[in-house]
């Protein structure tokens, strides 16, 4: 059936290229905290084949605290922190050692990446965080994504998974993000409270209104609920990102989300302009300078899509470094706003260079050959 909002849920399923999984603690362990190689091998599995299909994917996955929490003797999950931190040093090595083998059996390579919420909010790490998971991805190498919480504190985590889920899937231009747990999907009123809770298939338009069907935590070895999934749904659809809530018990689950079934809850995005998606990032930083650019690469920025290359920039002011906030002027006018690759000092050796005078010019051979890429420039007019 189409939505009012355009192709229907399985047409815009059917379309998509790059997705992100995440997977909860409560799919990948027993109850006793230990894992559960069942289903993990399943997942490898689908993951793989889908892979094979041609489809990008990146992993979240939990678990560290609740797999390390066994291995170092505790019964359940401790509330010091510091005995927290320690069970995911020990509970990260373990599961992805797991990952990695299993993943393997079935011809594939992982990558592990540990984020913190600075990685999402600060832009040169930002920048960075992205550039590793794009490279990987080009690569083939499957990016498996968990929060640090080793040497996270608590007041600068980014919370959950749920949530962190959602900021790879937006810092990655993913066109999907799907959340597997021990729920169903999303319903009209607390299941585990009302015998006559209904699922809802499709969330058509989002509100925050939804909220109040969210009570409470998920389960002992987790740290989400339904809360903290429409935390992560609210931030992929005011993306462009659609968002599945499913069981992970559900026979083949990814395979039937990705066939077009309907599975659980499908949060459907709103239509953003790329543009848009790096708005919150760029415009919401303190500028640290401005690079000057000539007309030719002002028509190139504003009509072709283009990144900002040395040949095009006549000079620069401020003082700023790599990862930093920079404007971008021509003619007395601001056309852009971007994450520079290099500092004031570098752009004023490049102005007016070519791509390949650049080790020339700098002295040494740069790791980018843009001073802003597309990918982290936002256009304002």
């Amino acid at each position: 059936m189409s939505s009012r909002n355009g192709a229907s849920m399985k047409e815009r399923i059917l379309g998509k290229k790059k997705i992100v999984i995440k997977v909860g603690t409560s799919s990948i362990t027993y109850d006793n905290g230990k894992l559960n190689f069942r289903f993990i091998d399943q997942l490898a599995r689908q993951i793989s084949d889908l892979m094979n299909r041609g489809i990008q994917v990146i992993l979240v996955t939990s678990g560290a605290i609740g797999v390390g929490v066994p291995i170092i003797g505790f019964k359940e999950k401790p509330s010091y922190l510091p005995y927290k931190q320690a069970a995911a040093a020990v509970g990260q090595g373990f599961l992805m050692n797991v990952y990695e083998r299993i993943f393997h059996e079935y011809g594939r390579h992982v990558g592990q990446v540990l984020l913190t919420k600075g990685d999402s909010l600060n832009p040169k790490r930002y920048m960075y965080a992205r550039g590793m998971m794009m490279a990987l991805l080009e690569l083939g190498v499957l990016p498996i994504i968990n929060e640090n919480d080793a040497v996270a504190a608590d007041e600068i985590k980014i919370g959950d998974n749920d949530t962190l889920s959602a900021t790879v899937a937006s810092i990655a231009d993913a066109d999907l993000l799907i959340i597997l747990s021990d729920v169903a999907g999303l319903y009209d009123k607390n299941p585990s409270r009302y015998a006559d809770a209904r699922l809802i298939p499709e969330v058509d338009s989002f509100s925050r209104a939804l909220f109040r069907t969210a009570e409470g935590p998920g389960t002992a070895r987790g740290t989400g609920g339904m809360y903290t999934k429409l935390l992560a749904a609210e931030i992929c659809v005011h993306s462009g990102i659609d968002m599945v809530i499913a069981r992970s018990a559900e026979p083949q689950v990814l395979y039937r989300i990705m066939d077009g079934e309907s599975v659980g809850t499908f949060f459907r995005a709103e239509d953003v302009h790329p543009q848009m998606k790096k708005r919150k990032m760029i415009i919401g930083a303190d500028i640290k300078g401005t690079i000057f650019v000539d007309q030719g690469c002002s028509d190139a920025v504003l009509h072709r899509g283009s990144s900002i290359l040395p040949v095009g920039i006549t000079g620069a002011d401020g003082d700023f470094q790599d990862g930093d906030i920079i404007s971008v002027r021509c003619g007395g006018e601001e056309i852009a706003r971007g994450i520079t690759h290099f500092s004031r000092a570098d752009v004023e050796k490049l102005c007016g260079v070519h791509t390949s005078e650049i080790p020339q010019a700098l002295g040494y051979a740069a790791p980018y050959d843009t001073v802003i890429h597309r990918d982290n420039l936002l256009v304002l007019h």
